[in-house]
């Protein structure tokens, strides 16, 4: 064979090798990588190219999917009750993405998840039926929580302590996705992500603030655990007021008649007696404070339920008189509603939290169940002792204290107040916080709810745990236990 003939057939051979091998790493490696770009416009006409699946509350499609009037992209997202449910399902848009429920299970709701398909569809790359995602929200605690809330600013959530499964979500104000699931709703996402009040933000999840009083749960149940106290009822040795350690500053309480002078833990817990939780902390110290924290959940930066929830803060490398604030809920410690829902939900079930989460299942499109949850038997945070004792205390908040508004008929309650300062030396209003349960003996129904009221119309002097969120979260606790 000629010479340069030889080598022409070689280095085409070479160039072929060449095209074979950049076609497999894109096919086998970038593939992925490739089909979520988001400049990829097939992806989104693929996704777009039939109906979704649904999101279902209580046994009802709270999603839906509607014929487009035109363009490449045949159907688009609806929503029923989209304010509603919107802290529950996020948003699926053609233009801006998908979040929470909707993004998580965009590949279960579109069609394309592997599970869907059978041998031959995996093979062809065939578009399958799409699935549908189950979730734990019971309408009507969801629907008590949102029109409790109203034009408030803030979030509840409800926990069967039992299952953990979440009953409701509800963030205020909110917003309605459907009005940002096509290509054209430019002016309605400007109007909602530039909204000082921040409709979108999902503060069940997302928002963590100062817990205030409610914190004081935790600092409790360190102090039972750690035999600090031998029961509830044991007296502290705590002074009235309570010159926080190395400073100048005397910490008071809410009102100086307040029977806080080395107050038991009950009592104290009835009268929020910051006094006696700041000793209680700076006594324990922040490690073990912290340890505490650390076990329901606080500093956890992948807590998903499952949408992943912004970590909750128990800070560290405080001096003594940062850790006694620390002990009322105050400095840098930070909680979301979530998490102090969590905190009930544990010491209203013997003291194991069982893993919260808001969805029960996801199906194929014939109903088959593609996965489950809830099937843990949760962990033991505190002992039976320390949660009998403190369910006691909350009812004793609740009947005779500071929790009055919390209380269902029927049902036995226990509940914690909070009051957050907020802003520069508390100079703006400050944060309304309840964390409850109630049990129905004669059902066996349980709920645990947190709510948070971070700004609405009372006047300064009216804000307060009792008086703004302990009413929605008696209007949760009573629709759960119906």
């Amino acid at each position: 064979m000629n010479k340069t003939i030889r080598r022409a057939s070689v280095f085409c051979l070479l160039l072929v090798l060449a095209l074979l091998v950049r076609a497999t790493w894109v096919q086998t490696y970038e593939s992925k990588a490739l089909a979520d770009n988001k400049n990829n416009r097939r992806t989104a006409i693929a996704q777009y190219a039939k109906p979704l699946g649904d999101i279902i509350v209580g046994g009802r499609s709270v999603t839906g999917s509607k014929r487009t009037d035109g363009g490449d992209l045949a159907y688009k997202r609806t929503y029923a009750d989209g304010d509603l449910y919107s802290a529950v399902t996020g948003y699926s848009s053609q233009a801006y993405g998908s979040t929470q429920l909707e993004g998580i299970y965009g590949d279960v709701l579109d069609g394309t998840d592997s599970r869907l398909k059978n041998p031959i569809d995996a093979l062809t790359g065939k578009q399958t039926a799409p699935g549908d995602v189950l979730t734990t929200i019971d309408p009507s605690v969801q629907k008590a929580g949102y029109e409790a809330l109203g034009n408030k600013k803030g979030a509840a959530v409800a926990i069967d302590p039992k299952t953990g499964q979440i009953l409701g979500m509800v963030s205020t104000p909110s917003y309605d996705p459907s009005k940002i699931s096509g290509t054209t709703d430019g002016d309605a996402w400007k109007q909602l992500t530039t909204d000082k009040n921040q409709p979108m933000l999902n503060r069940a999840l997302r928002e963590p603030l100062p817990p205030g009083s409610t914190f004081k749960l935790v600092v409790a149940s360190a102090a039972l655990e750690d035999g600090l106290f031998s029961s509830i009822d044991e007296k502290t040795d705590s002074p009235d007021p309570y010159r926080l350690p190395g400073t100048t500053r005397d910490l008071t309480n809410e009102s100086a008649s307040d029977p806080c002078k080395n107050a038991t833990l009950r009592t104290a817990l009835e009268y929020s007696c910051n006094t006696v939780f700041a000793k209680v902390a700076d006594d324990l110290g922040q490690d073990k404070v912290k340890a505490m924290a650390e076990k329901f959940g606080f500093n956890d930066s992948k807590q998903d339920v499952p949408v992943r929830a912004w970590p909750s803060n128990y800070p560290s490398h405080m001096d003594k008189a940062q850790t006694a604030l620390s002990g009322i809920g105050q400095f840098d410690v930070t909680a979301t509603p979530l998490q102090m829902a969590m905190v009930t939900s544990a010491l209203a079930n013997d003291g194991v939290m069982a893993d919260p989460h808001m969805v029960s299942k996801v199906t194929d499109g014939d109903g088959n169940t593609l996965q489950s949850y809830g099937k843990d038997q949760g962990k033991r945070i505190v002992s039976s002792s320390t949660a009998a004792q403190l369910q006691s205390a909350m009812q004793t908040v609740v009947e005779q204290g500071t929790g009055s508004s919390a209380k269902v008929p029927g049902a036995v309650v226990g509940g914690k107040t909070g009051t957050a300062q907020h802003g520069v030396n508390n100079d703006k209003a400050p944060y309304a916080w309840f964390t409850s349960y109630a049990k129905d003996k004669s059902t066996g129904k349980e709920v645990a709810v947190a709510v948070l009221v971070e700004d609405s119309d009372a006047a300064r002097a009216e804000v307060s745990g009792n008086g703004l969120a302990g009413p929605v979260a008696q209007k949760m606790m009573a629709a759960a236990l119906k």
